[in-house]
């Protein structure tokens, strides 16, 4: 008998989410560093960790789209869940394409719209894997297996792909402009569908096992540095090389491990800590997070941005009390949006109670 997909809730992937932005604000905060301080050993130890803030934020996008769309097949809820992914989807491609138009001038070089960078990537990775994901959610088996297939003929040709020419280059590689093309970046959005096809099926047990056999597999893959790096012709081997898209997964899976264990401590139905809060605001609200950090760094606002402010001229001790402020505005930002709905039904209830007791008088006292 097949085993009915889990329905336990899995909160250690938004945890990684969480994380993954405060290390984007982090990462991005380094223009405030001093140029040199961009050049030293720190700054570049940095990098190593800031370089996995895209596959998690890929990894965690994939998992949640098959996560949910195997469990909606479970319940008969499969085509709304298509529908619900197809709208967050739209609005995730909707902010990309926004984000953009406030960085370049679109009017003069209206090419740029259309730049791959993390939320464009995000979009277009998940519009790719969401008919394949919809189509066999009802198969969870069959999905992990084709997602996986996927994952890996995306990472073995992603070195290829930077010889592509032509109107395909703008999504493929590099050469047009593009920050984080489909190749390799779609890989990780396939491996997060497989997790999440897995753990729909074998719940938090399952995860684990996925993300084992993949620190397995990623750790084979960067021991096979030298033999992949040769078995191509000359390519950017810390973008493309499937080497290091298999460094990288590893890592992003073991720290997923690790949050998964962790989860596993906190008692379930109990208060979430402060810090819990903290992290989940910032896993809920990721686009939202990504848009304000960045208003609040780059976009001159009335004469004012970090930017304009420290940008080039912090040391080490400033440059942490600003990332510290970016990341405490951001939040700010993030929670007052999340109170808006909130605020608007209680001011539309308060609203139809005057209406009410309004009209209630004037029915009663006609004069």
């Amino acid at each position: 008998m097949k085993p009915s997909p889990s329905s336990e809730r899995i909160r250690a992937v938004d945890w990684l989410r969480g994380l993954s932005v405060l290390v984007m604000i982090q990462c991005h905060a380094l223009v405030l560093l001093r140029p040199e301080l961009r050049q030293s050993t720190t700054t570049k130890q940095l990098l190593r960790v800031d370089g996995l803030v895209a596959p998690a934020f890929l990894f965690s996008a994939g998992f949640a789209l098959a996560l949910l769309l195997v469990r909606g097949a479970s319940q008969g809820s499969r085509g709304a869940r298509f529908g619900r992914n197809l709208r967050r989807i739209a609005q995730v491609l909707g902010v990309a394409t926004l984000v953009n138009w406030m960085w370049f001038p679109l009017f003069r070089e209206p090419r740029w719209l259309v730049r791959m960078d993390i939320l464009h990537c995000v979009g277009v990775s998940l519009l790719l894997a969401l008919p394949v994901a919809t189509l066999l959610a009802s198969r969870p088996r069959v999905l992990r297996g084709t997602a996986l297939t996927l994952a890996l003929t995306t990472f073995f040709l992603s070195p290829l792909g930077e010889a592509v020419n032509g109107p395909w280059a703008t999504v493929l590689n590099k050469s047009t402009g593009a920050v984080f093309p489909l190749l390799p970046w779609l890989g990780f959005t396939w491996l997060g569908t497989y997790a999440g096809a897995v753990a729909a099926e074998g719940g938090r047990a399952g995860l684990v096992r996925a993300l084992l056999f993949l620190i397995g597999l990623g750790c084979a893959g960067w021991l096979a540095a030298n033999p992949l790096n040769g078995l191509y012709p000359e390519h950017h081997f810390f973008v493309t090389n499937p080497s290091n898209a298999a460094e990288r997964w590893m890592w992003v899976c073991i720290g997923l491990l690790a949050l998964v264990a962790l989860e596993t401590r906190v008692a379930p139905g109990g208060a979430p800590s402060r810090a819990r809060r903290f992290l989940e605001t910032f896993g809920s609200s990721s686009l939202s997070a990504y848009v304000f950090h960045l208003g609040l760094l780059y976009f001159n606002v009335l004469g004012f941005s970090f930017q304009v402010a420290w940008g080039n001229r912090s040391g080490w001790g400033q440059y942490t009390l600003l990332t510290v402020a970016l990341i405490a505005l951001t939040y700010g930002l993030c929670r007052g949006l999340d109170l808006l709905p909130d605020a608007s039904r209680r001011g539309m209830r308060w609203l139809s109670r005057i209406v009410r007791v309004d009209t209630g008088e004037k029915i009663a006292d006609p004069r």
